[in-house]
């Protein structure tokens, strides 16, 4: 069996960036450069594939937005606030220019919508599906991004929004859940298309949270990397997980997706970790971004994390999403 994806970081890739200030070890979701002035700059990378990420007769312009977002929920996560990308294609021998125009139109909208420009970027030729990818650019005051690596046992676990969504978005897109009404599977594709990074929330988070990164390959794929960067254990109250009114109803349809609600991916909401006597700031300041926050479980002293059912059973079951 080959290596997975962060076993192919650990071994290859991070002794290339030991002793690159702001590198971060490779063991976040961002870079971390100081450009002065009393702000630090954060870099963050992701890409999308045709097929793996969104197929291939979706809206282009949809496209570029969760291209876009997946980008600016990593910044959300660090707390920073947009300031700009970069942008590379590899597309197929003859790209469709209406494809472009429209993809364009979503990346203008978007840059509008959340204050961030083009710096740049590569578009380059491939005989296979297109990868679309974006580095973007964010600051933060001077050393205060939320990182990783900053729980601490006693810390309470949270995480914003609804889980789950996305998931079962695109189980509804593919047409796999039978007996949802219009409007219940359009929701769930609409969250499974096109994200809402979580920008005022993390910001807000700033000087409360210890630690903090978003949720896009699933909670229990993410999680341990939260908990291995900080050198803590975690407790999940699965109950408590937040779901939205449409994932409910796909479950009630469906008891065995609750499954999939739980641990399914690209939800790109804020998981984050803060000392219990900041309850009612956290509070506050997902009140003050309009953003939903629930309070999921517990940091521990130890290794790993525990999962528990509505019952209060361990689950062993459950695993996130893995590119390899």
């Amino acid at each position: 069996m080959g290596l997975g994806e962060f076993e192919r970081i650990d071994r290859y890739f991070r002794p290339l960036a030991r002793g690159t200030a702001g590198a971060l070890g490779l063991a976040d979701d961002a870079a971390l450069l100081d450009p002065g002035e009393g702000r630090d700059l954060v870099v963050t990378t992701d890409a999308m594939v045709e097929t793996i990420h969104y197929l291939p007769d979706e809206d282009p312009a949809r496209v570029a937005k969760k291209l876009l977002r997946s980008n600016l929920s990593d910044l959300a996560a660090k707390g920073a606030a947009p300031l700009a990308y970069t942008l590379t294609l590899a597309l197929p021998a003859q790209p469709d220019e209406s494809w472009i125009e429209r993809f364009v139109e979503g990346l203008a909208a978007d840059q509008a919508l959340y204050g961030i420009g083009l710096l740049g970027g590569d578009s380059v030729r491939t005989p296979g599906m297109a990868v679309l990818s974006v580095t973007a650019f964010g600051t933060v005051p001077q050393g205060a991004m939320l990182r990783r690596s900053g729980a601490r046992p006693g810390d309470d676990l949270y995480v914003s929004g609804t889980l789950g969504d996305a998931a079962l978005g695109l189980r509804a897109i593919l047409g796999q859940l039978p007996g949802l009404t219009p409007d219940v599977a359009g929701a769930l594709a609409q969250r499974h298309r096109v994200p809402e990074p979580r920008m005022a929330l993390g910001r807000a988070l700033l000087g409360l949270a210890h630690a903090a990164m978003d949720v896009s390959d699933g909670l229990p794929g993410d999680l341990p990397h939260l908990c291995d960067a900080s050198g803590v254990a975690a407790e999940v109250d699965l109950a408590r997980l937040p779901l939205s009114d449409a994932a409910r109803a796909a479950i009630a349809l469906d008891p065995s997706l609750q499954e999939i609600a739980w641990a399914g991916g690209e939800d790109y909401e804020l998981l984050l970790s803060a000392p219990a006597s900041a309850r009612a700031a956290i509070e506050a300041a997902a009140n003050e971004a309009a953003t939903p926050i629930a309070r999921i479980g517990r940091i521990m002293a130890g290794q790993g994390i525990r999962l528990l059912d509505p019952l209060g059973r361990p689950v062993e079951s459950l695993t996130g999403w893995r590119h390899f």
